[in-house]
C-alpha cells in the first residue's frame, strides 16, 4: 500500500509539475529578449557573410549550407533540397498541438548597386538589396529562440527558407513538390524588411499588395507608331483611377507617416496604376503591347479584359485585334483576418521592442510569392522596419543604396518568437 501511495504521488507530482512548467513559463517574454540580445552578434555576423556572398535565385547553395549547419546545431531535424536549395527545419514542442511554419526567403538580386557598409557584396552585379539576408538571420534567431523553448510548446514550428522568390518561383514549386503535405501546418507567417523605420512592425487584414497584372494586346501589324501611342495612351486614360490628387506611383510616400500607409487617409487606397507608354514588339508579323496594371481591388480584375477591348473598339481599332490577355497574374499577399487580428493583440502585448502600426493601403509594384502558401495555409506576412534615417540608411527595396539598420534583426526575432510563442503556450483550441 505504501508503495502505491508512492508511485502515485510521483505520478500526479510529474504529471501536474509538467502542466505547470508547460502552461506558466516564468517570464517567457524576458526570457526570450535575454536569448535574442545574447545571440545578436552571432545573427549580425552571419547575416554579413551572407551578404559578402550573395547568390541569385537558383544559385543558393552556399547560403543554404550555412542555414542547415546551424539549424542542426540547434537540434532541428533538418531537410535540404525538397526544391532547388530550400531548408526545412523542424522544432518539435513538448506537447501535442498544432504547427506553425515561419517562412524566410534566400536569393539575392541583380544589378549594380552601392554599398558602402565594410561588408560589401563580393559578387560584381549581385547584391542583398531586397534585404533576404536579413530575413535569413531573422528565421535562425527565431528558430534558436524557440529551440530554447522546447519544453513549453503544445506543437511544432516548421521553419522555411525558401530559394527563388525573386523569379516568383520558389514558393510554388515547394508546394508542388509537397512540403505542406509533410508538414502540415495550421498557420504560417512571414515578413519583409521595409524602408519603415528600425522599430516598425505594419500589417494589415487581407491585401497588403495590389494586384499586379501584365496586359498583353496582339494587333496586327498594320498600325502606325502614332497609332500605338495614342491607343495606349486612351487605355492607360481608361483604366487610370486613384482618389483627388494622389498619387500612389510615388512609391517613396508609402513610409510618409502623415500621407502614407500608416495614415487613415492616405494615397494608397483605391487606385488602378497601368505602366505608360506600352513596351511594344514584333512576334510572328503580329504588333504586341504589353504593360504592367496595379490595381487594388480584386473584384475589378473580372471584366479588365472586357474593358480594353471596348475601348480599342471604340477607338476604331476592333478590326486590327488579334487577342487581350493577362501575360501574367500572380497572387497577391493576402492575410488571413482572424489571424491578423490574433497577431495585432499578441505583438501589442509585446510593446516593448516594436511599435505595431496598422496599414491602411496597398503598395503598387512589388509583390510576394508568400501568397502561394497564404492559398494553402490561413497566414500573416509583415512589413518590418529596416530604416534609420539619422544615421542616413534607407531601406527601400531595390534602390540603388539599400541599406538596412540590423537592429531591424532584433525587432524581428523578439517580436516574433514571442508571436509563435504565445501561439503554442497552451494546448490547441484553449
Amino acid at each position: 500500500m505504501k508503495n502505491d501511495l508512492i508511485l502515485v504521488s510521483a505520478f500526479l507530482f510529474l504529471l501536474f509539475g509538467n502542466i505547470q512548467a508547460a502552461a506558466s513559463p516564468i517570464q517567457t517574454d524576458s526570457i526570450i529578449k535575454q536569448d535574442t540580445d545574447r545571440i545578436f552578434d552571432t545573427l549580425v555576423n552571419i547575416r554579413r557573410d551572407i551578404h559578402q556572398h550573395p547568390e541569385l535565385a537558383g544559385d543558393e547553395a552556399r547560403t543554404a549550407g550555412i542555414i542547415a549547419d546551424r539549424l542542426r546545431s540547434m537540434g532541428l531535424e533538418v531537410e535540404t533540397g525538397r526544391y532547388g536549395h530550400s531548408v526545412v527545419g523542424i522544432l518539435r514542442g513538448a506537447y501535442p498541438g498544432k504547427t506553425i511554419a515561419w517562412r524566410a526567403d534566400m536569393d539575392a538580386i541583380p544589378g549594380d548597386f552601392k554599398d558602402s557598409s565594410p561588408f560589401k557584396s563580393l559578387k560584381p552585379n549581385v547584391h542583398h538589396a531586397c534585404g533576404h539576408d536579413i530575413h535569413i538571420a531573422i528565421g535562425l534567431g527565431i528558430a534558436e529562440v524557440l529551440s530554447k523553448q522546447r519544453k513549453n510548446l503544445y506543437g511544432n514550428v516548421v521553419f522555411i527558407f525558401q530559394p527563388e522568390e525573386e523569379t516568383f518561383k520558389g514558393a510554388k514549386a515547394l508546394l508542388q513538390n509537397g512540403l505542406l503535405t509533410t508538414t502540415r501546418p495550421d498557420e504560417i507567417y512571414g515578413l519583409h524588411v521595409t524602408a519603415f523605420p528600425v522599430g516598425q512592425i505594419v500589417v494589415r487584414p487581407n491585401e497588403m499588395f495590389a494586384y499586379q497584372r501584365r496586359i498583353r494586346i496582339v494587333l496586327n501589324d498594320q498600325i502606325s507608331a502614332q497609332e500605338v501611342q495614342q491607343l495606349s495612351k486612351r487605355i492607360q486614360g481608361m483604366l487610370f483611377r486613384t482618389q483627388p490628387d494622389a498619387k500612389p506611383w510615388e512609391i517613396e510616400h508609402t513610409i510618409n507617416p502623415e500621407k502614407g500607409l500608416v495614415a487613415k487617409s492616405n494615397a494608397f487606397q483605391n487606385y488602378l496604376i497601368i505602366n505608360e507608354p506600352f513596351d511594344r514588339y514584333a512576334e510572328k508579323n503580329k504588333l504586341v503591347l504589353e504593360a504592367n496594371l496595379y490595381e487594388t481591388h480584386a473584384s475589378n480584375l473580372g471584366n479588365m479584359l472586357a474593358r480594353i477591348e471596348r475601348e480599342i473598339s471604340n477607338a476604331g481599332y476592333q478590326k486590327y485585334l488579334v487577342s487581350v490577355t493577362f501575360a501574367e497574374q500572380n497572387p497577391t499577399v493576402f492575410n488571413d483576418a482572424a489571424l491578423t487580428s490574433a497577431a495585432i493583440d499578441i505583438l501589442s502585448r509585446e510593446n516593448r521592442t516594436a511599435q505595431l502600426m496598422p496599414s491602411y493601403g496597398q503598395v503598387p509594384f512589388f509583390n510576394d510569392d508568400f501568397a502561394y502558401f497564404q492559398q494553402q495555409v490561413p497566414g500573416v506576412y509583415f512589413f518590418l522596419g529596416g530604416s534609420n534615417f539619422e544615421k542616413g540608411i534607407i531601406a527601400m527595396n531595390h534602390s540603388p543604396e539599400f541599406q538596412v539598420d540590423e537592429q531591424s534583426i532584433t525587432v524581428g526575432v523578439k517580436s516574433f518568437s514571442y508571436l509563435i510563442f504565445e501561439r503554442l503556450k497552451n494546448p490547441m483550441g484553449k
